[in-house]
């Protein structure tokens, strides 16, 4: 919804709540771009985005959901923001040609233990005065979870965002739609979505789903899962071969688990979603296992 041209009312009104910009400096277009980052930008690691948006200050804002704990959204945040900035300039290009990029992080789940707030934003800053380095880099947390605590009406756009976008329902939601234009053409947008897109939204989720199996099978790993590492490592690496090259990867499938080295099977995991092609996974696998 908000990755669409239709949806720019819906977005804008969710960028400025988030954002909090001064009075008259709201939002009032952005330009959708590309979701895909090349891969040069990236170390070789090609990345698709959710929502990429330029202002038309040039500032550029990047959205992403997580709907399950990945365990490593500070590091992907991190490694995408740096991707995006990097990859404004191109050759000629100096440095004041570089513009903020914005990254905003709508989880699904707790992410901040211990801490009760739904929003958390960064910047960099000096650690005694405050004082701020460079305005370029902004990063937004917010934590669903931590909204649905709340048993009152929103007290600003931000929490009324949220409260939408945690599937809140009923005669409640329909009360705040009513107050926000944006939310309003949101539950519009979002009701024709589901009766003509679909389909190829859960094509999407599916194929982001490979990837992110992978990933959260890292971050079981660093929770300190002793038991079963090498065969849980084995079966994720097989399952995504299969998902991606089905019956043409089963020789390379028993290959891997024929692979009892837990460093050997980390290093497949961080490169075999790189491979175009079944021959490149099996150079993945040859070079991890050397």
């Amino acid at each position: 919804m908000f990755g669409s041209e239709e949806g720019k009312e819906a977005l804008l009104s969710f960028l400025n709540a988030v954002l909090k910009l001064p009075s008259g400096r709201e939002l009032t277009g952005v330009e959708l771009l590309d979701r895909e980052i090349d891969p040069r930008y990236l170390l070789d690691r090609g990345a698709r985005l959710d929502v990429l948006a330029r202002t038309k200050e040039g500032t550029l804002i990047n959205i992403e959901v997580q709907v399950t704990n990945q365990y490593n959204i500070d590091k992907r945040t991190m490694y995408y923001w740096a991707g995006l900035y990097h990859g404004q300039l191109t050759s000629g290009q100096k440095f004041a040609d570089l513009r903020k990029t914005v990254t905003i992080n709508i989880l699904a789940f707790d992410w901040f233990r211990g801490d009760g707030r739904y929003h958390r934003a960064f910047h960099v800053r000096d650690d005694e005065s405050g004082e701020l380095l460079c305005d370029d880099l902004e990063i937004h947390f917010l934590e669903l979870e931590k909204i649905k605590t709340i048993k009152r009406r929103p007290k600003d756009a931000l929490e009324a965002w949220m409260m939408y976008l945690s599937n809140l329902e009923g005669e409640e939601m329909e009360a705040i739609a009513m107050e926000n234009p944006g939310i309003r053409k949101a539950l519009t947008i979002e009701k024709a979505f589901w009766q003509s897109k679909k389909e190829r939204r859960l094509y999407e989720l599916r194929e982001k789903a490979m990837r992110d199996e992978i990933s959260a099978l890292a971050g079981a790993r660093a929770e300190g899962e002793a038991k079963g590492k090498v065969t849980m490592a084995q079966e994720a690496i097989c399952k995504y071969l299969d998902a991606r090259f089905g019956e043409a990867s089963r020789d390379l499938q028993e290959r891997v688990r024929q692979i009892d080295r837990l460093e050997a099977l980390d290093k497949i995991i961080n490169r075999i979603y790189t491979a175009g092609s079944l021959e490149e996974a099996g150079s993945v696998i040859d070079i991890a296992v050397k």
